[in-house]
């Protein structure tokens, strides 16, 4: 390339246009060199949103990130004024309220995870749960949402139980508490995952983590719920509700949830 005089200074004279661009070459992430099994990702390359060249290595740290950020403890409720029942009875209200809103998934399972999280490291008393409640949504909402509701539509949706007032004052403290650390891992974000690679195979064991015995417990809890609810034995009703819709496949009425596979997977737990 050439410098040009100009009225404005020297200037590159433009390359020949014969000449031919290399392509571009993408550097490899190293865990891709090491990986051995199935590639689910190769297919993804032209497809930029799915970030296939650094995918394992976001999935690494989320794995690592879900363990080490506030994770929740089992049974962190024990001692507390508030019962688990109590919990309950308030995420069944939220999901309520979360389809009230039209609201992204992420919100709802984000809305849950600063709920426990805060309420682990600050119990509060049964009369304030609903405001934490409302105020995690709040909170979600502003992290996921394009366009969150008001602060006002909150304290409307509680029937005016709380203000506005209460509820912002109520955000500072439940920020404060999570440190400000909002971008923990979602289930939802594994889900997602998984269901690439959904075959009980090494593939799967390989991209989860996670083999048949660290499943089998969970599914056996997730049985137990289904078969629960289906049997007419509680009344939190409301994902059941929300599934049943035809915007959402009435994917909680499917016949397979009533099936005998499914109730002999959670006979264990029904019966103990």
């Amino acid at each position: 390339r050439r410098l040009l005089k100009s009225p404005f200074g020297l200037v590159a004279e433009p390359a020949d246009a014969s000449m031919k661009e290399e392509e571009e070459q993408l550097c490899q992430a190293f865990s891709d060199a090491l990986l051995t099994v199935q590639d689910v990702d190769e297919q993804d390359a032209d497809l930029p949103q799915l970030c296939s060249q650094y995918v394992k290595d976001i999935y690494n740290y989320l794995h690592v990130l879900e363990v080490t950020l506030q994770a929740v403890r089992a049974n962190y409720m024990q001692g507390y004024e508030i019962t688990e029942r109590m919990r309950a009875l308030l995420v069944d209200w939220l999901v309520q309220v979360h389809s009230r809103f039209q609201l992204l998934q992420e919100t709802l399972y984000l809305t849950v995870a600063i709920l426990d999280r805060f309420l682990q490291v600050q119990p509060v008393s049964r009369r304030k749960l609903q405001l934490v409640g409302v105020t995690a949504m709040l909170v979600a909402s502003k992290y996921e949402e394009m366009y969150a509701p008001e602060v006002g539509d909150f304290a409307y949706i509680t029937d005016n139980a709380f203000t506005k007032c209460q509820i912002l004052e109520m955000e500072q403290v439940v920020l404060r508490g999570l440190n400000f650390q909002l971008g923990r891992p979602l289930p939802l974000h594994f889900l997602r995952r998984a269901s690439k690679v959904w075959l009980n195979s090494p593939t799967q064991r390989h991209y989860s983590t996670y083999d048949e015995a660290h499943l089998k417990p969970i599914m056996q809890h997730m049985a137990k719920n289904v078969v629960t609810v289906n049997e007419g034995k509680t009344k939190f009703l409301a994902v059941k509700n929300k599934y049943s819709s035809s915007k959402l496949q009435k994917i909680s009425l499917i016949p397979q949830l009533k099936s005998a596979v499914v109730k002999n997977m959670a006979a264990a737990l029904l019966n103990s």
